[in-house]
């Protein structure tokens, strides 16, 4: 019998090495003739479980662990024993199993992983090993489709968490499966062990990582390149994900890869297309239309660049020349506004600094820095996006400033983790009178206010990132274009229950992810043909294309 328990050489494992291979594993649903013919009589009890017993045992399992963190650890445990149980689990409940794989979860789980690791999941790619690279790589012994890999030095809203940050692509490919239905046998989650500037980190007894201080410039570099190399020399039409680096290296990475192999980088170009999809469902379930709107972007780093240049990209598509859009999006940094009066920004920021001599007539001093509460009281936005890290980061001043000037202020926290985020729902909504429409980065319960309920949607990356992996394998797409993030960001919009209903949520619920993520993955797919990156099709080619790269979590 082949198929289930079949190796990638074609041979066959038996008895316990079939239970510690979490791909093939089925447990107490192996059949009895499984049993007999892959020598596992006695080794079960022998009562044989459908897979949907085996959901519910875990579900039972999994509802008495005391705290998220240990929630989480069981699921990565059960992950490691059975994927097929692992993914059912999680369609069967995703609402609830996705904010303990991945955010806010995760970002305690990064903290935590030297304390929490079991088993090995994924490749390190550590600096001492930088001549081994061809070499490590070279032992995967399956096809890989999707690799995320990143360098934990910008977890969530963490910062540096070095070894731990492998969490991330653990996570993140979790949900290429589970919402795209990418198959978990061609996933890998990578880490480039370069070091980390976390002291805690390197205080601490139990750190797996590599002990020493990060490797940084030519150095860092040399062993990125390096990597390259060594993916496009073993995978050579993978699927390349960019997750969590430093917004100093994110953007130098994604311009000099992105025309070398296919790849994107999610904080950049995924928060970006769904920040905007779900903007562009506020806008509409507020009546308005996104060229008028004026937008302020709190947070200059990889999000808050590629949101901005994702929101400009669409105003220019409703009719505005580039010049027109930029004057419509105020970023701040950490030193206030950006414009052209300053003497500190560098070539990724200047695009996004207002003209001085067009904010003459602001009530405060352009020689010192212009703050958050002066740029709102000024250029009055309807739309506020914050991508700090900082908690309380929207302060209630300037929360019922916005709301006094605009009828249906669009609010944004997106930080993660949830102790990071800028407001919380139940502050803005307090402040605005109800009059505010909320998305936010991490999962946060409906809010009741004077008798209506306000459910918030999480602008989550996984409405985007799994669809975009679809389409990318379904038509074998060469490159990663921005045109089809657009694409997706507009499919997105189309999918907001808030079109129909404005006191309805502006993302759909989680529980429809896999449909939601089979629309947008055909926009992308015919975005992809469109602009040359992948051979045309018939568009019910396309869609049985995209069905039959979607992997449903069931017994062979």
């Amino acid at each position: 019998m082949t198929g289930p328990t079949t190796n990638g050489d074609g041979t066959h494992k038996r008895g316990v090495a079939l239970f510690e291979d979490p791909l093939l594993n089925k447990g107490t649903a192996f059949t009895h003739e499984e049993r007999r013919q892959f020598g596992l009589l006695g080794l079960l009890p022998p009562h044989i479980d459908t897979l949907q017993e085996q959901v519910t045992r875990a579900y039972d399992a999994f509802s008495i662990k005391p705290n998220n963190l240990e929630k989480h650890i069981f699921l990565r445990q059960l992950q490691d024993e059975n994927e097929t149980l692992f993914y059912r689990l999680l369609l069967d409940h995703v609402e609830e199993m996705m904010p303990m794989v991945y955010t806010p979860v995760v970002g305690e789980a990064c903290q935590e992983f030297s304390h929490i690791y079991r088993r090995p999941r994924g490749v390190f790619l550590s600096y001492p090993n930088r001549d081994l690279l061809d070499t490590i790589l070279a032992e995967i012994d399956r096809d890989i489709d999707v690799i995320v890999v990143t360098d934990g030095e910008r977890i969530l809203g963490l910062g540096d968490q070095g070894a731990g940050g492998m969490g991330i692509p653990i996570g993140k490919l979790s949900l290429y499966t589970l919402c795209g239905g990418i198959h978990p046998a061609r996933t890998l989650p990578i880490l480039l062990d370069l070091g980390t500037n976390n002291q805690e980190r390197l205080d601490d007894p139990r750190y797996i990582g590599w002990r020493h201080e990060r490797i940084k410039g030519e150095e860092y570099d040399a062993f990125v390149e390096a990597f390259v190399e060594a993916v496009l020399k073993r995978f050579p039409d993978v699927l390349l994900q960019w997750e969590d680096f430093a917004s100093v290296d994110a953007y130098p990475i994604l311009e000099r890869y992105r025309d070398r192999l296919c790849t994107f980088n999610d904080d950049i170009q995924g928060t970006a297309a769904v920040t905007t999809g779900t903007i562009l469902a506020a806008i509409a379930a507020g009546g308005g239309t996104l060229e008028e709107q004026s937008i302020v972007m709190l947070g200059a780093g990889s999000a808050g660049i590629g949101i901005t240049d994702q929101l400009v990209a669409a105003m220019v598509r409703q009719g505005l020349s580039e010049e027109e859009a930029h004057a419509r999006c105020y970023m701040l940094d950490i030193d206030g506004l950006l414009h052209d009066g300053r003497t500190d920004l560098d070539a990724v920021h200047k695009p996004h600094a207002q003209k001085r001599a067009a904010l003459a007539d602001w009530d405060c001093d352009l020689d010192k820095p212009v703050g958050l509460a002066d740029v709102v009281r000024n250029a009055r936005p309807t739309v506020l996006v914050g991508v700090t890290g900082q908690a309380g980061a929207f302060p209630e001043a300037v929360v019922r400033e916005m709301a006094k000037h605009a009828a249906r202020p669009i609010f944004f926290p997106l930080s993660n983790p949830t102790s990071r985020v800028e407001a919380t729902p139940k502050d803005l909504i307090e402040w605005t009178d109800g009059k505010a429409i909320i998305a936010t980065g991490s999962p946060f319960d409906p809010v009741d206010h004077k008798g209506v309920r306000h459910v918030i949607a999480q602008c989550n990356n996984s409405y985007i990132f799994p669809a975009m992996g679809t389409a990318i394998l379904a038509v074998g797409a060469r490159r990663v274009t921005d045109g089809m993030f657009m694409a997706a960001a507009e499919a997105l919009r189309d999918t907001s229950p808030a079109l129909k209903d404005p006191t309805a949520s502006l993302l759909p619920p989680l529980e429809a992810i896999r449909d939601v993520s089979r629309h947008i993955a055909v926009a992308v797919a015919r975005q992809a043909q469109g602009d040359g990156v992948a051979d045309p099709c018939s568009a019910e080619e396309l869609e049985q294309r995209i069905d039959e790269t979607m992997w449903m979590p069931d017994y062979a």
